[in-house]
């Protein structure tokens, strides 16, 4: 009789299965996916900085982007005072320079190519 009671549905072996599948459905679009989204948006802000942009770092300090290297970026947190940071610890930009568009060519160098 015991035989029979524990083998009894062969579809109940299958429900844990589904069970376990969609919880991690379920976690992989509620909590990866939208992390993967925004670590790419803050890769690309942090790509996107040049000098002029005002910023605000991981700390909460507020200041001037002056210099971008590959790794670091300098900020001008006050006239005179320039601090290093890791290019990683820029949370968001505030505002952003002006930047010329590149599709125009610079006047010396459309001389240069007429010549």
């Amino acid at each position: 009789m015991l035989y029979l009671a524990a083998g009894g549905g062969g579809a109940g072996g299958l429900t844990p299965i589904l069970m376990i599948a969609l919880l991690f459905a379920v976690m992989y679009f509620m909590m990866i996916r939208p992390q993967q989204k925004r670590r790419r948006e803050a890769e690309q802000m942090q790509s996107a900085l040049g000098p002029g942009d005002e910023v605000v770092t991981i700390g909460g300090l507020y200041g001037t982007v002056t210099e971008v290297d590959d790794d670091i970026v300098m900020l001008e947190v006050a006239p005179g005072v320039q601090t290093r940071y890791a290019r990683p610890a820029i949370a968001r930009v505030t505002t952003r320079a002006e930047r010329p568009e590149a599709t125009e060519p610079v006047a010396e160098e459309a001389d240069a190519v007429k010549e």
